[in-house]
């Protein structure tokens, strides 16, 4: 519970479901916990009667949220109201009488404070293109002219009758590239053209060209072809509908109808372009979050990716697998989930609750899914206590690290039979979460993914999840920060509190921690690696010619291996807890070599002597009347350039070769001693 007194108002939904008041009171204390029959009807005025009295309220109840949201804008009520729905989640089951501490879990969630959520605006004039083939386009465009700013454009038109007056634009063209969002699109119209105002019979175009642009606010596309977008259905203010479909049609509108105005867009991610492992001297590290994004909302830009806040979907993916934490989730922050999740399985064990079973759902398809359950079938068990999240693509390894940290005996994810985005992200991050709990003893399989669309389904598969072997004392951590900080804490955490902890554990190949391997024979110590190391784990000594490592830093991007010259640098995917806690350690280190002249510290001994031994009486540079330039070898920048200019060598000059002797000269030698010369 939070520090701020707060007052549970829980109701019976006139008694359709037990209320354990002992275990609420066991999860809750420091709160006060008043039990109702019909508090949304009946016993409303305790509801007036408590706002009146407390500064910050939970109802558990959503159904009649927006009722009772009105009694305390009526009231001027100035406190903390918030909801949750403990009927569906927990009373309305076949379990319900042992659901006290679920109950209890879920009251004391839904007051764990989650900060604000930040927002980019779109703004739309209306100005709008209809892409279609035929009537069909100039039909919704005739509907659409009240509201917006139409222009039509006709791929590859058949005969269309011409319009007995130009109420908007009827263009031939078709769509080569397209980008943008809602307010901001920018269009390549190829075989672009305009009709003859005296077309008569059927509208004839004149002569077309290519490479033609336009800019719109919406997009509305019945072409029937090919999507302008990845992921369109996730594009704002990009409408897509099959011009066969006539009620698709109808919704398409009703839809592009109101894109007028200015409509705040959640700001999803935030990105720290300083953290970023995509590139590094023309040289590509890190790809994750390139390969998963749907909508192409993220895009190289340099050493770094450019996430645009205008086009992504929100999905999460990016942050989930973005191993730096230059990408983290804001909807809300991973921190504070985290912090919910703690509360969630606090409370749940402080209420005498057993084994729980953590399910992580959205609220487009999980919740109505489980409310399903609920209301036509068995409801969910006792021990499952959902909790929603904005996108399930968006769970990092560090929430299911942490909720195993905190007790949970195995944690699900309900998803669609069909995914809305790519989980490939997902799965790799619970299969980086099994092999941990595996190697640490928690069990195996503790963190899956439940891919149904029937409620019958979900209720068989929850009751498929065995009890895995919870920590004996779960850790009491409190969830700070964000990013590979975050990930480091509750790793760590997992660790310390695990059944059977050992110290190295494997990790499957891309993983977010590992360590290099480096072939210390071939390496020359030129520490292009430690340039191109975004994350500090690979270092040097400003003193001595040294490489050195801190394996808990390491993100696996790839870098080192790409930039190093002699390519001796190999990746290995896992977690050293050892290694974690020793620190920074010396991977390659030798003497320098000192200016013959000057005596300054520069660069390798065994290097500056192996190439002056190769060179030495072997090169034309260095052999000869050239000796006196192999002193150079050994000697430092300053040096090197000094000594050039006083000896006024050329360092670079080659011998001069013997002149090359032409017929005309063979000739003429043979005239000059008397001789024939085609004798």
């Amino acid at each position: 519970m939070t520090d701020v007194a707060r007052t549970l108002m829980v109701c019976s939904c006139e008694d359709t479901m037990p209320l354990d008041g002992a275990a609420l009171r066991r999860g809750c204390g420091g709160a006060e916990i008043s039990e109702h029959r019909h508090l949304c009807r009946s016993q409303i005025e305790r509801f007036r009667a408590t706002l009146a009295q407390s500064n910050a309220i939970t109802v558990a109840c959503t159904q009649e949220a927006p009722l009772f949201e009105e009694v305390a804008a009526d009231l001027d009520y100035a406190g903390d109201l918030t909801f949750t729905n403990i009927r569906e989640m927990a009373g309305w089951s076949d379990q319900a009488k042992a659901a006290g501490p679920k109950m209890a879990a879920l009251l004391a969630a839904a007051s764990e404070p989650m900060p604000p959520a930040s927002f980019t605006t779109l703004t739309s004039k209306g100005i709008a293109l209809i892409y279609g083939r035929d009537e069909v386009a100039i039909a919704l465009a005739h509907r659409l002219a009240e509201h917006l700013d139409v222009t039509v454009l006709l791929s590859r038109p058949g005969e269309i009758a011409p319009p007995r007056m130009d109420e908007f634009p009827v263009l031939k063209g078709t769509i080569a590239q397209a980008s943008g969002w809602l307010g901001a699109f920018e269009l390549t119209v190829n075989d672009y053209a305009a009709p003859s105002p005296s077309s008569r019979g059927k509208l004839v175009f004149d002569a077309p060209r290519n490479g033609a642009v336009s800019q719109c606010d919406v997009v509305i596309d019945i072409s029937g072809g090919t999507p302008l977008f990845p992921a369109g259905d996730l594009r704002a203010g990009y409408l897509r509908a099959d011009p066969r479909d006539a009620a698709a049609v109808e919704r398409l509108a009703f839809q592009a109808s109101g894109l007028v105005g200015e409509f705040d867009k959640p700001a999803y991610v935030a990105l720290n372009e300083g953290l970023c492992a995509h590139s590094r001297s023309k040289k590509t590290g890190c790809t994750r979050c390139l390969e998963l994004c749907p909508t192409g909302a993220i895009t190289p830009a340099g050493d770094h990716v450019a996430i645009s806040a205008e086009i992504c979907a929100g999905c999460g993916a990016c942050a989930a697998v973005c191993p730096t934490g230059a990408v983290t989730y804001a909807l809300p922050p991973a921190d504070a989930l985290l912090r919910k999740i703690r509360t969630l399985l606090v409370t749940y064990a402080e209420a005498g609750g057993r084994e729980p079973v953590v399910l992580l759902h959205d609220g487009d398809h999980g919740e109505p899914l489980i409310e399903a359950l609920a209301r036509h079938g068995a409801g969910l068990p006792a021990r499952v206590l959902p909790l929603r999240v904005n996108e399930i693509t968006q769970i990092g390894l560090e929430t299911f690290a942490a909720a195993l940290a905190f007790g949970a005996s195995a944690i699900r994810v309900l998803g669609r039979g069909k995914p809305k985005h790519d989980i490939s992200g997902l799965t790799r991050n619970l299969d980086y979460a099994n092999a941990l709990a595996g190697a640490l003893g928690y069990g195996e399989a503790r963190a899956a993914l439940i891919e149904a669309d029937d409620p019958d389904l979900l209720a068989a598969a929850l009751a498929r999840v065995a009890p895995g072997t919870s920590a004996a004392q779960p850790a009491r951590f409190r969830p700070m920060g964000a990013g590979r900080p975050l990930l480091r804490q509750t790793i760590g955490e997992l660790h310390a509190v695990a059944p059977a902890p050992i110290a190295n554990v494997a990790m499957p190949p891309l993983a977010p921690f590992g360590t290099v391997h480096v072939d210390t024979d071939g390496c020359t110590l030129c520490l292009a690696c430690v340039s191109a190391c975004p994350v500090s784990a690979l270092g040097d000594d400003p003193e001595r010619p040294t490489l050195t490592f801190q394996e808990d830093l390491c993100v696996q991007c790839g870098l080192c291996a790409a930039t190093c010259p002699e390519k001796v640098i190999t990746l290995e995917p896992r977690i050293d807890f050892d290694a974690w806690k020793g620190g920074r350690r010396i991977v390659k280190q030798e003497e320098p070599f000192h200016c013959i002249a000057c005596a300054k510290p520069f660069g390798v001994r065994s290097t500056i002597e192996k190439i002056a031994a190769k060179l030495e009486n072997k090169h034309w540079m260095f052999a000869g009347e050239g000796a006196k330039r192999a002193s150079i070898l050994r000697m430092c920048e300053d040096c090197r350039v000094e000594a050039v200019v006083n000896e006024s060598f050329d360092p670079h000059l080659s011998p001069q070769r013997p002149p090359v002797r032409t017929t005309d000269d063979y000739l003429r030698e043979r005239a000059e001693r008397g001789e024939d010369p085609l004798g």
